[in-house]
């Protein structure tokens, strides 16, 4: 973390090279900040300052939680109502920041929530220290593993080492850490220092890889100990629960590690953060539990309680999961393990693929189309044994996940094609240039209506974007911007089975040896081979085509992907809107890393509105909010202007509510956000009433 003078206001610029994320808070006083030790500070933080100031002005409306500085709470914000706080010693957390952010001062002060801004006011020059942590997370090791499952086991046992705490809090993503990476090798080997807590819980399993696989993220989250046994079950103390049902084990596992995710989020209200969760109040009247005596329970005995009640009653009201994963049982797969329970991922064991075709859907005659037609038809697979890199099929929706991915051969309609490589580079990541980079490449003049896209990218204030437009690249100079370290490429031009057409001939990206570029958009005909070399070579993620797409509508889509990006929405979210407003939107996919997100988005997890009218000056909003790799799932999100102190768990959808369109403009006064209305894509800040006519 990096603290340094705001260049352009009076105050803090706080950048995290890591990320590439910054946030600023502003001064009412020019500021020196001055290097202190983190351990001033009751939660943790990577690094720290201190300035002298009268007033602090956090340029976001966001939710403020002040505690004394020994971590007792003393009032939050989340309703948009100031605050005076008598002296003494506070310690203010700034929620939903790309960072984790603390200002602690020894003063009285007023809260006061503004238009766009939260203002700490502490009547005359004060001390005051900031501190911040970065969200990144690195995992404390790798595990080798031979490939007897039993070895896989092992290893999984070891995954709840990376939490941070095992009460409830760990349902929040910043207290659960990266997992113990798995490679590969000729026998087992563990590092000395990774050891799992002692929580007492078992998942017994037979020990084959369709029974330990799903067992990803329930492992790591419960801290369990994976071992062999006949009958699938968990194993809590003396309380046993059996990991079956109607609908088969896999959908047990997950069942009960949604059910058990779910409650911990509800019980945690009763720790640091006693907040009026929307959740909690709609489950209390179900259910007979004690959630304050079950936050001091052990996990054990809180296992016990969240499982004696039916999965039914509180199925209604359980978010939607981040993600969703089918992973093939292959011994190749093992190393996804720890990404998938890092992400808390739901696990599914897929069946054989469907084969599938996938054609334009549109008049080849009279549309000009960003490849010859010729080879539309893909073929499908019978078998995993038979399946390979060429072969495109659909995949059974997962229900209940707001993103779906796949781990396996093959390419999949519609879902996150993931790739290790690309998973390793997010870990490994080094720090970067604080400016973001973005290319945009035209190839082929035809095509010049989507280069508009060069003024989506870099529209937001505190951010530093350099976006550069190509034009006409000869198959060198794109070789050169493709090795060249940046953040974005938007490709728009053709693409065959030669590789990428230059002015100069064709560019075919297995030639390449390094690829410096972070992520892309290849909007091009059958991209997703030379998207998948990009990955192969050095990118971490990006947006390919499975077949050939009509240029018009290719235009639109990549217009909108590329606001949705500037928007801090991830690859996998922004396509997944994106698609909605196409007809050929199921042609695209994301392939590696589809959690990356080009830029951090101002209020710290995106948010995405559909608008219907329902009265003169009525309106009915359902609000879905998308959490991200910094705001993982977990996080807690407010809706912007309310007044009702509720939060809620980060999903979409999030809730719905009815506005007067006074309401609706206030709450689309607070950041750029997609708005849908009439199946209709718009964004807040360019709506008028008369569209909801």
């Amino acid at each position: 973390m990096e603290f340094r003078r705001h260049p352009n206001r009076d105050g803090l610029d706080i950048y995290d090279p890591i990320e590439n994320v910054r946030f600023a808070l502003l001064t009412s006083d020019p500021v020196q900040p001055t290097a202190i030790a983190t351990e001033t500070f009751y939660f943790p933080v990577d690094a720290a300052v201190t300035i002298e100031t009268a007033t602090v002005e956090v340029p976001k409306l966001l939710p403020v939680t002040i505690r004394t500085q020994d971590g007792r709470m003393v009032a939050e914000t989340s309703d948009g109502g100031n605050q005076t706080i008598g002296p003494g010693r506070y310690l203010i957390e700034l929620s939903t920041a790309p960072m984790k952010l603390y200002v602690a001062a020894e003063s009285a002060f007023k809260l006061e929530q503004q238009d766009a801004t939260v203002v700490l006011d502490f009547g005359s020059k004060a001390t005051v220290r900031v501190g911040a942590r970065s969200y990144h997370d690195r995992p404390a090791g790798t595990i080798t593993v031979t490939d007897n499952v039993r070895d896989l086991m092992r290893a999984m046992s070891l995954s709840g080492s990376a939490l941070k705490t095992t009460s409830p809090e760990r349902s929040f993503p910043t207290l659960r850490g990266h997992p113990p990476l798995i490679e590969r090798g000729d026998e087992f080997s563990a590092p000395t220092g990774i050891r799992s807590p002692d929580t007492g819980v078992e998942l017994v399993v037979p020990p084959d890889r369709e029974h330990v696989y799903p067992l990803a993220s329930l492992a790591y989250y419960l801290g369990a100990d994976v071992v062999p046994g006949c009958s699938p079950r968990l194993v809590a103390g003396e309380f046993e629960y059996e990991l079956t049902g109607p609908d088969g084990y896999v959908n047990a596992v997950n069942r009960v590690l949604r059910q058990t995710f779910f409650l911990d989020c509800l019980t945690r209200t009763e720790g640091f953060y006693r907040v009026d969760l929307h959740e909690r109040q709609q489950i209390e009247p179900l259910v007979e539990i004690d959630f304050s005596a079950l936050y001091d329970a052990s996990l054990t005995e809180r296992l016990a309680t969240h499982l004696s009640v039916p999965f039914e009653t509180l199925e209604p009201h359980i978010p939607n999961w981040r993600l969703g994963v089918d992973l093939t049982p292959t011994v190749e797969n093992i190393e996804y393990i720890p990404y998938l329970a890092n992400n808390v991922a739901l696990v599914r064991i897929p069946d054989t693929p469907n084969p599938k075709s996938v054609k334009p859907m549109s008049d080849a005659q009279s549309e000009f189309f960003r490849s010859p037609p010729a080879g539309a038809m893909l073929r499908g697979s019978d078998g995993w044994d038979e399946v390979d890199n060429q072969d495109v099929f659909q995949v059974d929706p997962m229900m209940n996940v707001i993103e779906q991915a796949w781990a396996g051969p093959g390419f999949p309609l519609e879902v996150n094609k993931l790739d290790l490589s690309a998973l390793r580079r997010g870990v490994d990541r080094t720090p970067s240039s604080d400016t973001i980079d973005i290319h945009v490449v035209c190839n082929d003049d035809k095509m010049q209506d989507e280069d508009v896209v060069k003024e989506f990218y870099g529209s937001r204030e505190f951010l530093d974007f350099d976006v550069t437009g190509h034009y006409d690249l000869s198959c060198d100079e794109l070789r050169d911007l493709l090795a060249v370290e940046s953040d974005f490429l938007h490709y728009i031009g053709h693409i065959d089975d030669r590789g990428f057409l230059c002015s100069d001939g064709s560019l075919d990206a297995r030639s390449l040896s390094d690829v410096g570029v972070t992520a892309f958009l290849l909007n091009a005909c059958e991209s997703y081979q030379q998207g998948y070399e990009l990955v192969k070579k050095g990118s971490r993620g990006g947006v390919a085509t499975l077949s050939p797409v009509g240029n018009p509508s290719a235009t639109d889509l990549g217009k909108t992907l590329a606001r949705l990006l500037n928007c801090g929405f991830p690859l996998r979210s922004a396509l997944l809107i994106a698609r909605r407003h196409s007809v050929y939107g199921y042609q695209y996919t994301v392939i590696g890393d589809g959690g990356l997100s080009l830029v951090q988005c101002e209020s710290g997890i995106p948010f995405h509105f559909v608008v219907e009218r329902i009265g003169d000056d009525r309106f009915e909003v359902e609000v879905n909010t998308y959490p991200t790799d910094l705001q993982g799932f977990g996080t807690l999100a407010n809706l912007p202007r309310d007044r009702s102190h509720k939060q809620y768990i980060a999903s979409a959808p999030l809730t719905t509510v009815v506005l007067t369109s006074d309401e609706l403009d206030q709450r689309f006064s607070f950041e750029v956000a997609p708005v849908e209305v009439e199946n209709c894509l718009y964004w807040c800040n360019e709506l008028k009433i008369s569209d909801f006519e």
